[in-house]
């Protein structure tokens, strides 16, 4: 229980210490400096939000991509099926066209396996872009909190 209380004493000392002087900028002579990381953060935020904005856009075609090569590949393999079926009790042609029917699904279940995998890629891009854009507006916030608090301390005449 002692350890439990030193612990919890220790971090709250800890969070306190950290928030006092996890400010950048206190003074007014650091007002260039901010509005120089304030205009550098807007714009990252702008970039961001188009990039977001064309990846979400993008995102329909990739699954509509992945749709129809799902639909190919399992129109190939049943394809595949039926050719296998004949060769069985067929001739040689049969048991080529068979290999053949069965080297094209199997192309096509790897284009429809890369597909998916496109999709996923672009949604761990959006995934990703999401959270940079939500960094780059807690520091915006910050940055005006920082703002907020160098004008405080300028005395109005």
């Amino acid at each position: 229980m002692k350890y439990l209380n030193y612990l919890l004493c220790t971090l709250v000392l800890l969070f306190t210490g950290t928030v006092a002087f996890a400010q950048k900028y206190k003074t007014a002579a650091d007002t260039g400096k901010l509005n120089v990381e304030y205009a550098k953060v807007q714009n990252d935020i702008a970039d961001l939000t188009v990039k977001l904005d064309a990846a979400k856009a993008d995102l329909p075609n990739f699954q509509t991509k992945a749709g129809n090569a799902g639909a190919d590949a399992q129109t190939a393999a049943t394809s595949s099926s039926n050719d296998a079926a004949k060769a069985t009790s067929g001739n040689l042609q049969d048991s080529k066209d068979a290999k053949k029917s069965a080297d094209d699904a199997y192309d096509k279940a790897k284009d429809s396996r890369s597909a998916n995998n496109n999709v996923g890629k672009q949604n761990e891009k959006i995934r990703k872009l999401t959270d940079q854009l939500k960094e780059k507006r807690q520091r915006l916030k910050d940055l005006d909190i920082m703002r907020n608090a160098i004008l405080a301390q300028i005395p109005t005449k």
